[in-house]
């Protein structure tokens, strides 16, 4: 067996610190914290001190930009997986970099709700949807397909995991700094790092053949993972039912890890009370947030390589279901452990979904147009961004969170169903 050249592993570090830099979207909820007051009076008033020229918003507003954001991100993974396809990763890469870092200049300088939605929302989805495309098929193409799973966890890993330093490092520079220090200041850093690490994205060289894992005890290969051999175009890929379903799978599992993603902080404060450790702290649930949702990319693509990805699929969202169902009653109980134990769960399944999802695709229409054929499933991910929208609504007018979570665990509960139903493409000739 020849060894994974190290150009490969290289390739897989990049893509993970590339993600990096494009996950400030899973610290939204300490700039959210900041811009909509616990005070319904102050909304619409001026800010003071740090932040004068800033206002207040309220909860649907606070979650406006957020949700432009990953639609956006969703719509320019389509051009940005075909571009992708086409030149190569590093031009992605670096569009994206340069894309997110004016977004968070342009929300900082412009202190508005117009400048959240155009900066962090238009300009920085744009950039997300650019990088993102560039690193997980980058990565893939170096790899067997028994290691596809593990493969793209790790890189999208990476965007998980970004909350981890993103949330503490926001944090300070907000108290510190201001809103606008904290978002030009990350605009900065992120340009820099995302378009040094872009230049290590480089592709297999012509006639790669990615080597077999290494044979079993009794010299036998393991089994490759069900799939297809059959690289589909994306016009095929389209005339197939499957490429649906996966979208509506994508849609079930991304909204429930969403809705706690933009609205953690809050849920910590409902919970822990307006005062004390965890008032003051909250943004160490949106930490342990990102540290369970990288560790689910890469632990459920380990076992997805062994348990098939949609039995993974079905086993991370039912647990996660249960725990939406529950969510209400464990804040009005102010149990602070129960609800860092159960949104951990809800991470866990969000994080694996990001995994699972373009390993189905390469599984499903092969690894050649996974760039483009990714993005268009990936579209499921930007529509599941009606649901913590919707959320702010709710919140705003009943005061409480219960209808988001019912609804939430309503729709993971028939993805996962709808995972029961779905198999592979078959095509009756070799798709070029």
């Amino acid at each position: 067996m020849t060894a994974v050249p190290a150009r490969a592993w290289a390739v897989t570090a990049g893509g993970t610190a590339v993600n990096l830099c494009l996950g400030i979207l899973y610290g939204w909820s300490v700039w959210k914290a900041a811009l909509v007051p616990s005070d319904k009076s102050k909304y619409g008033q001026p800010m003071e001190g740090l932040n004068a020229g800033w206002t207040y918003l309220d909860d649907a507003q606070g979650t406006w930009a957020y949700a432009i954001c990953g639609v956006v991100f969703a719509l320019f993974m389509i051009p940005g997986g075909r571009l992708q396809d086409r030149y190569g990763a590093k031009i992605g890469a670096t569009l994206g970099g340069l894309f997110l870092a004016a977004g968070c200049i342009i929300a900082g300088l412009m202190k508005s709700y117009e400048g959240l939605v155009i900066g962090f929302g238009v300009f920085g989805g744009i950039g997300m949807g650019l990088g993102y495309a560039a690193a997980t098929p980058a990565a893939v193409k170096w790899f067997h397909s028994s290691r596809r799973g593990l493969i793209v966890g790790l890189v999208v890993a990476g965007y998980g995991a970004a909350a981890v330093y993103i949330s503490p490092l926001a944090d300070y520079l907000i108290r510190n700094h201001g809103l606008t220090g904290s978002f030009v200041g990350l605009g900065i850093l992120f340009a820099v790092v995302v378009v040094i690490a872009g230049q290590l994205l480089n592709p297999p060289p012509a006639g790669y053949v990615a080597p077999a894992p290494a044979p079993g005890a009794n010299g036998a290969l393991p089994p490759p993972v069900a799939g297809t051999r059959i690289d589909f175009s994306a016009n095929q890929m389209l005339r197939t039912w499957q490429f649906y379903a996966l979208v509506f799978l994508f849609i079930g599992s991304a909204q429930s890890g969403l809705l706690v993603i933009a609205n953690a902080k809050s849920l910590l404060t409902d919970a822990a009370g307006k005062t004390g450790f965890f008032a003051e702290n909250a943004w160490l649930l949106v930490t342990f947030i990102g540290v369970v949702n990288a560790t689910g990319r890469i632990g459920t693509g380990r076992y997805s390589d062994r348990i098939g990805r949609l039995n993974a699929y079905a086993l991370n969202g039912m647990v996660s279901a249960v725990c939406l169902f529950i969510a209400p009653w464990v804040i009005a109980e102010k149990n602070v452990l129960m609800l860092f134990a159960i949104i951990g769960v809800m991470a866990w399944q969000y994080g694996g979904s990001l995994a699972l999802m373009p390993a189905m695709t390469a599984d499903y229409y092969g690894p050649k147009n996974l760039g483009l054929n990714y993005g268009l499933v990936f579209a499921g991910w930007g529509v599941a961004f009606f649901v913590p929208q919707l959320a702010g609504y709710i919140k705003r007018e009943t005061g409480q969170w219960d209808g988001a979570f019912y609804l939430s665990a309503g729709l993971l509960v028939a993805a996962v169903l709808a995972s029961r139903i779905i198999r592979k493409p078959v095509s009756a000739a070799p798709i070029a």
